[in-house]
């Protein structure tokens, strides 16, 4: 046993002998590494030459970086300060700081994420934002559904507003998930339009009805929502978006941005462009999508909804396209799609890493997804499909 004070001799060093081994000679001296007398310390990672004959190599792989566009740096720090405050007994109701997903189906790579903005780390505040990936069905009738919303600014609930709206679309779209593969993949377009639109107001309809419950206005407890939905069936390339509020729909081709959002009768009416219907654009663009017309007529009831519901509050957008090989779609909230469009170095740089035809992985999309611009402090979430 070893006096008091005295370093141990045994287990100890054998440990640190077998992480660092002190004998391994530096590649690029050829002399032991570190200073005389002592070993690699625990900060000093393992090399190539660390690494017994057989055994695989190891490698440190770098940290992606949160970079910044623009004139000068954001104003808040670019990691998260402060937590939302927390009650014991409404824990269930905390949101996560950052949400990651991805998956590959058919033709088609998704990577989604949503992260809280720097100005609600800096304050405490939750996440407006909510992101749904789900998966109904199997094989190739599977059905794809990435659904963001967001929270109305200014109210103590807009975080489980979003929440709900998002599960409750979720809901409706996983009832009706075969009716509306199939409708897709045949390309029944005007059917979609009017059933989405129908589970749509339902989803609406749920939420004026949770405010009711709460003694809030019903613009106190809402969110706007944005939605794709995705075939797994590698023959058919038709991507579908329908949706109520802010946000945003772009498409990366040929190493330029498209903004494809559809345009809402006002909008049209300021731009000078003809309107067909509501909310929706001409039959076909110059690029050849094919898209959903809609003008006006009474339509029977809807095949996925029975129940009567309230007209909507606000109007629906649609848009069904062909996808082509080798382009980025991509779905946004508020909180990034106001930087894409007012920020052009913004959308540049992002053309320039997501050009590539290659889909970025998890963590890189998530550090390309938090690419801050000053003036910009709101929630970042973004859904994008990569086209093979």
């Amino acid at each position: 046993m070893s006096p008091q004070g005295d370093t141990p001799t045994t287990g100890e060093d054998d440990w640190w002998d077998k992480l660092y081994d002190r004998s391994a000679p530096d590649t690029a001296s050829g002399t032991a590494a570190g200073p005389p007398g002592r070993g690699r310390a625990p900060w000093e990672p393992k090399g190539p030459a660390d690494d017994p004959p057989g055994a695989p190599r190891t490698f440190r792989l770098p940290r992606p970086r949160v970079e910044y566009v623009g004139d000068g740096p954001p104003t808040y720090e670019p990691e998260p300060t402060a937590l939302p405050a927390a009650r014991a007994d409404e824990l269930d109701q905390l949101v996560a700081d950052t949400v990651l997903d991805g998956a590959r189906y058919g033709t088609y790579t998704l990577r989604a994420a949503s992260v809280r903005g720097d100005s609600a780390r800096y304050r405490g505040e939750p996440r407006r934002d909510a992101l749904l990936t789900a998966r109904f069905g199997t094989g190739e009738a599977a059905l794809v559904l990435v659904a963001v919303a967001t929270g109305a600014r200014g109210t103590e609930r807009a975080h489980l507003a979003a929440a709900d709206a998002c599960h409750w679309i979720g809901e409706a779209v996983g009832r009706s998930h075969a009716r509306l593969a199939d409708d897709i993949r045949a390309g029944r377009r005007g059917d979609l339009k009017s059933g989405l639109h129908r589970l749509t107001d339902r989803s609406y309809g749920r939420l004026r009805a949770r405010a009711a419950d709460l003694g809030v206005a019903p613009g106190e407890y809402t969110a706007g929502l944005r939605c794709l939905l995705l075939t797994a069936d590698p023959g058919c390339r038709t991507r579908v978006f329908f949706g109520v509020g802010e946000g945003g729909l772009f498409r990366l081709r040929d190493g330029v941005w498209q903004d494809i959002e559809p345009p809402v009768p006002d909008a049209a009416a300021m731009t000078g462009e003809p309107v067909v219907g509501y909310g929706s654009p001409p039959a076909e663009t110059r690029d050849g999508d094919r898209l959903t017309m809609d003008l006006g007529i009474t339509t029977p009831p809807s095949p996925y909804a029975e129940d009567p519901v309230p007209p909507p509050v606000e109007p629906f957008r649609f848009r069904a396209s062909v996808a082509r090989p080798g382009d980025t779609l991509l779905l946004v909230g508020p909180g990034l799609a106001e930087p894409l469009r007012g920020e052009p170095t913004l959308a540049e740089e992002l053309a320039r890493r997501w050009g590539t035809g290659e889909p970025p992985g998890l963590a890189q999309f998530l550090a390309d997804t938090q690419l801050r611009v000053k003036g910009y402090a709101d929630d970042r979430t973004g859904a994008a499909i990569w086209e093979a």
